[in-house]
């Protein structure tokens, strides 16, 4: 090492940047190149249309629609999530048996995506669906609906599987960062008569705040996404009318169904720099409200 230590540390890290490089660096900038061409995807050449796509994406309708759909999933997917997450793991912190909860809320992540969808799609079917059935032998039936055939629900029927495939997760990260808070604040804080509600707003969010943080990064990341669950549970898919478009199934259908791959790149590097915006600013939020304990 004294006398090759530049030498093995060229050997060490040349390979990694090198498979980085090709495997990682170079597709984003193929995608980046393709953006500004007119490329089929099977044809020998593309001609170069210079920001001729990135215009087209502002009269696209559908494409607008998928914009306006993942910004609602933006919304909505990562504050429910972790509303949920926290509140599970904050009543676990003094329930006994907590483990076996945990392995209970996680069970969503073994299940892929696709799998996930596809369970939903019976869950959600109108006439023989786990839902429906359930509100009819209540006396509910008043209620029963096509949840994935009505514009006005569709969405929100989408959005509600994202979250119920999520939330275990995150039940079990909170958890983890819960654990981390010394016993002795609580105590302290039982001791001057907090609740459970004061408790948990002054004392055990400001301390797990870094955790949140990174969720909403991961969460975020996830609502700009939606191709899975939309593209396996509804009509269209992306329908009806539209009502669950999201830019990875427009991205996906001009790629694959219409052969205008440089149109779909155009996508694809404006959701590229979505996602790149949203983690720049979660993570900067973050950084001013950092808590540490003495």
């Amino acid at each position: 090492m004294r006398h090759g230590r530049w030498r093995f540390l060229l050997g060490a890290l040349v390979p990694a940047l090198v498979l980085h490089v090709v495997f990682v660096l170079s597709p984003y900038a193929q995608a980046f190149y393709l953006s500004l061409t007119d490329w089929t995807g099977v044809s020998g050449e593309a001609h170069y249309v210079g920001a001729g796509n990135y215009a087209r994406l502002g009269g696209d309708s559908l494409f607008l629609d998928a914009v306006r759909n993942n910004a609602v999933m933006l919304v909505v997917v990562p504050l429910a999530t972790i509303a949920l997450g926290l509140g599970l793991a904050s009543l676990l912190r003094t329930r006994r048996g907590a483990a076996g909860y945990q392995i209970v809320y996680f069970f969503p992540q073994l299940l892929s995506l696709v799998v996930i969808g596809v369970l939903w799609s019976f869950v959600y079917n109108p006439n023989t669906g786990l839902l429906n059935s359930g509100l009819r032998a209540v006396g509910l039936g008043f209620l029963a609906k096509s949840w994935l055939a009505e514009p006005g629900l569709a969405l929100a029927a989408v959005m509600a599987v994202l979250i119920w495939s999520s939330v275990g997760f995150y039940v079990v990260l909170f958890r983890a960062a819960i654990d981390g808070i010394p016993p002795e604040l609580y105590e302290a804080a039982l001791l001057d008569g907090a609740g459970g509600w004061t408790t948990f707003r002054r004392l055990t969010l400001p301390l797990v705040r870094e955790t949140v943080q990174v969720a909403f990064v991961y969460l975020g990341i996830a609502a700009l996404d939606g191709f899975a669950v939309v593209q396996v549970m509804t009509v269209g898919p992306g329908g009806p009318d539209g009502a669950t478009e999201v830019i990875g199934l427009s991205l996906y259908r001009n790629a694959f169904t219409y052969g205008r791959f440089g149109y779909a790149s155009a996508m694809g590097v404006a959701l590229f720099f979505a996602t790149l915006t949203l983690a720049v600013l979660a993570l900067r939020a973050g950084r001013s409200s950092r808590v540490e304990l003495a």
